[in-house]
């Protein structure tokens, strides 16, 4: 099976402009990024999708330095974007991580990945965030190539091909669905906040990899609650953000996210 794993990437976001080009260990997120999220046993493939922007030149040549596959597509459809990428690589099977990720933790890529692959016959779309357990920042997402390609023909609202996948998991009957919780029961999903879109993420996340990377680059999701728990000060830096993601923006338009799910930024709110 050919399981392409497609990390959106760039470098014109609003929030926290070039975000993936902040330093991390010594190397840009985005490398960092990559070097775990390559560490995946199931994949088949994976690539950073950026768009066509010319802003976006300096890192397709970063990455293609690095020695990692890159697809340019189209600048905000983000579901055009995956699906391309899909076609182009002949993907049976694709996998969304987004680049603000650079936590995430392979063995958890692999425990959703193996999921799909137990019930391959039966699922069209398998992730960890519908809903979400996980520490924010530790997002999979696994679709059939023939559902996203309907998702790509059918889905027609603009929040849709934004973010991808709304299509496949918010309530719609046609599409066969599994969620992956974590295993341990708990739900960390709101309070621990490890994904990077505010410059206090990256305070928190570059404090992580100071703390942990040169002892162990191949640090895991336990080795980071470890850390917080131990050094209470780093969790504190970017605190006010935990629960701060893009439902908050269309709870008007999603049916199955409540207002629970969601927080606003404190200088939004």
């Amino acid at each position: 099976m050919n399981i392409v794993v497609v990390c959106q990437a760039r470098l014109g976001s609003t929030r926290l402009p070039r975000k993936v080009f902040l330093p991390l260990a010594g190397k840009p997120v985005i490398a960092r990024f990559m070097e775990r999220v390559t560490r995946s046993r199931l994949a088949t493939t994976v690539v950073v999708a950026t768009t066509t922007d010319a802003v976006d030149e300096p890192l397709v040549k970063e990455c293609t330095a690095l020695g990692y596959e890159v697809f340019r597509g189209h600048p905000t459809d983000l579901l055009d974007r995956h699906y391309q990428v899909g076609k182009h690589y002949e993907a049976d099977v694709v996998v969304k991580i987004p680049s603000d990720c650079p936590l995430i933790d392979p063995s958890i890529i692999d425990g959703v990945l193996s999921v799909y692959l137990a019930n391959s016959t039966d699922v069209d779309f398998v992730s960890n965030l519908h809903p979400a357990t996980y520490p924010d920042g530790n997002d999979v997402e696994v679709m059939t190539m023939p559902i996203l390609e309907t998702a790509w023909q059918r889905a027609s609202r603009a929040f849709e091909r934004e973010h991808t996948t709304p299509w496949f998991w918010d309530g719609n009957p046609d599409v066969r669905c599994v969620n992956v919780s974590w295993p341990t029961g708990a739900d960390l999903s709101m309070s621990h906040r490890w994904t990077l879109d505010y410059p206090e993420d990256y305070q928190f996340i570059n404090a992580v990899y100071n703390a942990l990377y040169p002892q162990n680059p191949a640090f895991s999701l336990e080795d980071v609650l470890s850390l917080v728990r131990d050094r209470p000060e780093i969790t504190a830096l970017n605190a006010h953000l935990a629960g701060v993601n893009w439902y908050r923006n269309h709870l008007d338009e999603l049916q199955t996210i409540s207002v629970h799910e969601t927080r606003q930024a404190p200088l939004e709110a």
